[in-house]
């Protein structure tokens, strides 16, 4: 995201700039004072000043070391900033603005605060501007605008693909050659046959049936090499289109979880699978008769200006007209089939949240209120589709009329030739012919506007996902090195969104082998400090340190190589058991397997399914329990004996029985092992060696059990409520009874 926008020189003039003195951040705001949309307001920060100006004109200028208070927040479809000075008794809103500069405000307010303190730490934003800043197109979560940027072009990117087919690309040309060279002979024979044979009445019969066998045969290997020609554009279409298919799925597993959490998967799913097949249509349909065309188109002028270069100029005079009117839609055809893949995501997304979710949905009752949903979105889909399809019938046809005057016109006019005696019959069946070929290709050719559009279409979100960098990678500095466990905080700040901060300032120094409790209501970031110890996601300021090293200069693979991870919400696989629990290892012994699943307790319960470690248990395992669930998950955690473990309610879905001997085997697992918990249920955390309280978004408390109990804090109210929860729940079960 772009926190520097080039301050227009006027601006600049008037900010009267010394020469210590820089504009570090700038960024436009779009509502006046007034409420109303506006277009050039700006605001600008130096290493002394925030500037604000509403058009030419300065509207405020403050000091630096005067702001005690700055912060963006965020309101009903648009953002304030909140400023509060030492000459003020209150806060006060110094802008208003659009929800695209939101983040961009918070990032800024945040800088100017460092520059305030003295630093020189200039921040740079990773999130993602929702409008290109120099042409206000959509970006639609891509990091650039594909018209400003200097990147190269969508199809010049996608033709270096093609290097790799060069044998390929090679034998398709020399197909197409041979194709048009037999179809230019084909009305050659026709006048020789016509004027020297047929009107003369030479040959008879025998000049006939060698005819009607030469032009048999020129259809025959025609044929064969359209088949040849169609069957390399096949394949090539169909390996290009898995080659994408297959790097954007390698992206995908690379990119950073933010990334993915941005997108539905439908969405995502829509383009690997069906942008991809529209590569392969276009190579298989446009690709195979588009240079057969051109050559077709080409060769034919050249042989009909060296016949009859007035009828030939004649005859083409309607090309240019065609071809500026099918140019004129062009941006139009664009913007329709964007809309129309647009509406196909949407749709797909839906369809892949009801299936996902098909057991919330009939546990509710709402299939039809579900039904009825998509078939909007089907309808929406189905109506834009129409009304393209519609526009490109009506265009279509009259482009098509458009061109085949020039046969009209050939026809005339040769006849009169003919007529007059400066043209033979013969000679007029071979131009009328050459005529028809070349409008023929040209009239499939004012069809292509809309293939191309689709391809780049298709191509654009394609590259948007490949051309993405992930936020988190390795770097030169990378090391790879096995981990004793100590976790180190140090005055680390996150938030999911840069305006929201759900971690602020946590400092927190765990030894190897220690056990964490973390603890706290729902939304304190109990949860976000666990996916920061999986580094997946880097913090916003301060350091995440593992044993005594920068996290973000550890090699990933070789991090999460050590760690063991048990979430709250369990995920299986499709597919066995037994790779299941080999999926944290999978070079895994057999031993290895049955011991982790003895530790985790799930052994017996194993042996009990149909084929033991070869049962099949569906997807996301909805074949099994929620326990059963969450004691593979446990024995896959356990399977590479980890140095650090993360537990998020690791215990919840367990009855009391298999709590207590989860706990057993937990209780051995943890000796020498880093471990971080959460859960709910305080009583499984009283056996930690410290719990972290956390409020506010801070580590409000930390202690043992015993001394967070003596000092009736945050934890001693939790523990005393859950406790009166418990016993309420024990009164009314006695009730009951």
């Amino acid at each position: 995201m772009e926190l520097n926008f080039q301050l227009p020189l006027s601006l600049r003039s008037a900010m009267k700039l010394s020469d210590s003195e820089h504009v570090r951040y700038c960024s436009p705001y779009d509502i006046g004072s007034d409420g109303r949309i506006k277009k050039d307001g700006y605001m600008a920060v130096t290493e002394k000043r925030l500037v604000v100006f509403d058009g030419e004109t300065v509207s405020e200028e403050i000091n630096l070391k005067d702001i005690t208070f700055l912060k963006c927040e965020p309101q009903v479809n648009n953002g304030i900033l909140i400023i509060r000075t030492t000459m003020m008794d209150e806060d006060r809103i110094l802008l208003r603005f659009s929800m695209k500069h939101v983040s961009r405000m918070a990032f800024i307010a945040k800088g100017a605060l460092l520059l305030r303190d003295g630093s020189r730490k200039m921040l740079i934003s990773r999130e993602y501007d929702k409008t290109c800043p120099n042409c206000g197109r959509a970006l639609r979560g891509a990091r650039e605008c594909p018209k400003c940027s200097n990147r190269p072009s969508t199809l010049l990117k996608f033709l270096k693909t093609w290097g790799k087919y060069k044998t390929r690309l090679v034998l398709i040309a020399l197909t197409m050659s041979v194709a048009a060279a037999l179809s230019l002979l084909s009305p050659k024979i026709q006048q020789v046959f016509i004027d020297e044979y047929l009107k003369p009445q030479k040959g008879g019969m025998t000049a006939v049936a060698v005819f009607a066998g030469i032009m048999v045969s020129l259809t025959i290997v025609s044929i064969i090499i359209a088949i040849m020609r169609y069957w390399l554009c096949t394949s090539m279409g169909t390996r290009i289109s898995m080659d994408l298919r297959a790097q954007m799925y390698d992206k995908v597993q690379e990119l950073s979880l933010s990334f993915v959490q941005d997108r539905k998967p439908g969405v995502l799913m829509n383009r690997i699978t069906g942008d991809t097949k529209n590569i392969r249509f276009f190579m298989e349909d446009a690709f195979a008769n588009m240079f057969n065309c051109l050559v077709t188109m080409a060769a034919t002028i050249v042989i009909m200006l060296t016949m009859n270069w007035k009828l030939t100029l004649i005859t083409i005079v309607f090309m240019p007209i065609a071809f500026a009117a099918s140019m004129s839609f062009r941006k139009e055809i664009h913007r329709r089939f964007h809309m129309q893949w647009h509406r196909g995501d949407r749709t797909n997304a839906g369809l892949q949240d009801v299936l996902s979710g098909m057991r919330v949905v009939k546990s509710f009752g709402t299939e039809e209120q579900e039904a009825r949903k998509f078939h909007r979105l089907t309808d929406d889909f189905a109506k834009i589709q129409k009304r393209n399809e519609i526009f490109w019938a009506t265009l279509f046809p009259m482009l098509s009329f458009m061109m085949s005057m020039g046969i009209y016109a050939a026809t005339y006019f040769g006849g009169r030739n003919v007529l007059a005696g400066s043209m033979t019959v013969g000679r007029l069946t071979q131009f009328i012919s050459y005529a028809g070929m070349l409008f023929g290709p040209l009239q499939w050719m004012t069809f292509l506007p809309r293939q191309i559009t689709m391809l780049l279409t298709s191509l654009e979100r394609i590259y948007d996902v490949l051309d993405e960098q992930p936020l988190i990678q390795d770097h030169e500095e990378s090391v790879a090195k096995d981990i004793r466990g100590e976790v180190e905080f140090r005055d680390v700040v996150f938030g999911y969104r840069s305006y929201e901060p759900v971690l602020e300032k946590i400092n927190l120094k765990v030894k190897p082998g220690e056990m964490i409790g973390l603890v706290g209501a729902s939304g304190t970031g109990k949860s976000t400090m666990i996916n920061l110890i999986m580094r997946l996601y880097e913090v916003d300021d301060g350091q995440l340190l593992i044993d005594g090293v920068d996290i973000n200069n550890l090699k990933i693979s070789n991090y999460h190589s050590q760690i063991g991870v048990v979430l709250q919400e369990n995920f299986l696989f499709a597919g066995t058991i037994y790779n299941n629990l080999r999926f944290a290892k999978p070079d895994a012994t057999e031993e290895e397997i049955i011991m982790a699943a003895k530790m985790a307790n799930a052994h017996d319960f194993i042996l009990k399914t149909p084929d033991g470690y070869n049962t099949y248990v569906g997807e996301h395992g909805f074949n099994l329990s929620g326990g059963e669930r969450q004691r593979l998950a446990i024995a896959r955690a356990i399977l590479n004996h980890p140095k650090l473990l993360i537990l998020d309610e690791a215990t919840s879905s367990l009855d009391t029985e298999s709590e207590y001997l989860i706990q057993k085997a937990l209780e051995r697992l943890t000796a020498g092992c880093t471990t971080f918990a959460i859960a709910h249920r305080l009583s499984t955390l009283k056996d930690a060696d410290r719990l972290v309280v956390i409020d506010g978004h801070q580590i409000a408390e930390v202690g043992t059990h015993n001394e967070l109990m003596e000092k009736q804090g945050i934890y001693y109210g939790l523990v005393t409520a859950q406790l009166q929860m418990q016993k309420l729940n024990d009164e009314q079960e006695a009730e009951a009874v």
